[in-house]
């Protein structure tokens, strides 16, 4: 999966500042991460690490974005979906199509893991719903 010939930092950095500057200006979602998020240049530097390591397998990121994820209250697929549309117009606009191609299979795989793991922390004794059902 992770290919270090697959594209440069500068190309992750810029992949995570112009996803990072549509997820901030969104009506919708902006709010929701400006409530979490305290300091938006180490966040966005926490990204750029995790993007290397899954795209190129650098190994810079380590952590757990599940629990912070399940701490957030009143999630719901819409909201997950709607980080995937915004995430998909930005990989649209990138040159190198393998990097975006790439990048948007780990998003969605992303995105459906981190709905199952909150329905499931949420609700545990009922099946977790599929991102395009509500």
């Amino acid at each position: 999966m992770a290919r270090p010939d697959l594209c440069t930092q500068e190309e992750i950095r810029q992949l995570v500042d112009q996803f990072y500057g549509r997820i901030r200006a969104d009506p919708v979602l902006g709010p929701i991460f400006d409530a979490h998020i305290d300091d938006w240049p180490a966040h966005l530097e926490i990204m750029v690490r995790f993007w290397s390591s899954i795209l190129l397998g650098s190994g810079e990121y380590s952590g757990t974005p599940m629990p912070k994820h399940v701490a957030l209250p009143a999630l719901n697929a819409s909201l997950f979906r709607r980080w995937l549309d915004l995430f998909h117009t930005t990989t649209s606009a990138l040159p190198n199509r393998d990097m975006a191609n790439q990048a948007d299979e780990l998003a969605q795989r992303i995105a459906r893991s981190l709905w199952y793991g909150y329905q499931m922390n949420r609700e545990p004794n009922r099946m977790p719903a599929e991102l395009d059902n509500d």
